[in-house]
């Protein structure tokens, strides 16, 4: 005697996939010994503290390079000038049931002026700004995908004579 086959489960509800763009990056002060990089900490969902490179949306008409310029200042209080691209990433996750798919484009950003703050953060995302070291942002980023950008960057670092500010 054949048995029934089971009846399927309850089918999934679909999720809309919203297409994000963002752009930040490393911005350096060639002027520090230790070649700092100016790096934010946020308080993730579920209340810890993640350190990571400034990054933000695209707005209006604005480029990835100009985005990431802008979104550094805020985020960090440093402006700079864009050196080069060192690639993008891409990642999903959800929020609210819905899927996000995000870009990132990272840039290397040469430190011109400002002070480390987190005061003009207009999302108020960033709670502290502060210099790390080049060599010590593998053990201080929360995230492997900006660890890869951070080793992408150090083949052009070397190459790059120090300008110094007046």
């Amino acid at each position: 005697m054949s048995r029934p086959m089971p009846k399927p489960g309850p089918f999934p509800v679909r999720t809309s996939t919203t297409e994000e763009t963002s752009a930040g990056g490393i911005v350096v002060d060639f002027d520090s010994a230790e070649l700092n990089v100016a790096i934010i900490a946020r308080i993730n969902r579920a209340g810890r503290l993640e350190w990571c490179l400034p990054k933000g949306h695209l707005e209006g008409d604005e480029t990835a390079a100009e985005a990431a310029r802008r979104e550094i200042a805020e985020e960090t209080g440093v402006s700079g000038s864009v050196i080069a691209p060192l690639g993008s990433v891409d990642y999903w996750f959800s929020v609210s049931g819905n899927r996000i798919h995000k870009v990132v484009h990272h840039f290397l950003l040469r430190a011109t002026g400002g002070t480390i703050t987190v005061e003009n953060d207009p999302d108020q995302e960033a709670v502290d700004a502060a210099w790390f070291p080049l060599d010590r942002l593998g053990e201080t980023l929360s995230f492997a995908n900006e660890r890869r950008i951070v080793a992408a960057s150090r083949s052009l670092i070397p190459s790059l004579p120090p300008v110094r500010l007046r």
